[in-house]
């Protein structure tokens, strides 16, 4: 018996792994994340019982797969996303060790990859950023030593900053002082969902345009130069004269 963390991708049906599918069609018990997952994900399952999440706290979910575990029934336990990015697996995996209950983590899309693939924008060009900082901002949860937003943005790097959008205001303040106020950001909404919206502006002009949307919840916030900049170095690998072991 085994309990796969899946992730279901942000929110397109289609944005999950053929092995994700697979097993949701085919483990006989499915623990979804039912405020973050559509339904549409659990098409087609065989599964004798399914139960949402959203209503259940940590020792109740465990309890389901202590359970599983004692009829010998896999577990799918299904998260959104990558299960593996504030997906809340790790508490979950201490109690499955202690118990001795197998379990594997099968990957998914992120937000962070959705909301760059509805922008059209990669996140690392030449010169301009080539790294990605994926973070959250400290609200109820606070960050470890040398983790807060504004310590981050001294490395100017493209970041990626979730559950955050309600606090837009405090985020500005804390990036502008190293992006400047005429640094790219995009807030997007349910990125790949049907009701998806976004906006794109400036450190200066972003609280107005996502106020006039009205976004307050369920909202990733891109921020960083590789939005919209046209300007920047071709990569070495396709250029003529590079050569590599696959073009001498």
């Amino acid at each position: 018996m085994t309990v796969y963390f899946i992730g279901a991708g942000p929110g397109d049906p289609e944005l999950i792994t053929v092995k994700g599918q697979r097993l949701i069609g085919n483990c006989p018990v499915i623990i979804y994340a039912g405020s973050l997952v559509p339904e549409a994900v659990l098409e087609g399952h065989r599964a004798v019982q399914v139960i949402n999440s959203a209503e259940l706290h940590l020792e109740q979910i465990i309890a389901l797969m202590k359970s599983a575990h004692e009829r010998g029934q896999d577990v799918a336990r299904v998260h959104s996303g990558d299960p593996s990015l504030y997906g809340a697996i790790g508490e979950q995996i201490r109690h499955l060790r202690e118990l001795g209950i197998a379990f594997e983590i099968i990957p998914g899309v992120t937000a962070t990859a959705a909301c760059a693939a509805l922008l059209g924008a990669e996140l690392t060009l030449p010169d301009i950023s080539q790294s990605v900082i994926l973070t959250r901002y400290a609200d109820k949860t606070s960050m470890p030593a040398g983790e807060a937003l504004g310590e981050l943005a001294q490395h100017t790097a493209t970041m990626a900053i979730h559950l955050g959008v309600k606090n837009l205001g405090k985020i500005v303040a804390e990036l502008m002082p190293h992006y400047g106020t005429d640094c790219p950001i995009a807030v997007v909404h349910r990125a790949s969902w049907p009701d998806q919206d976004w906006v794109v502006g400036t450190l200066a002009d972003i609280e107005a345009k996502v106020q006039d949307k009205g976004f307050r919840r369920t909202a990733l916030i891109l921020v960083g130069r590789v939005l919209g900049n046209e300007v920047f170095s071709e990569s070495s690998l396709y250029h003529a004269g590079h050569a590599h072991v696959f073009r001498p």
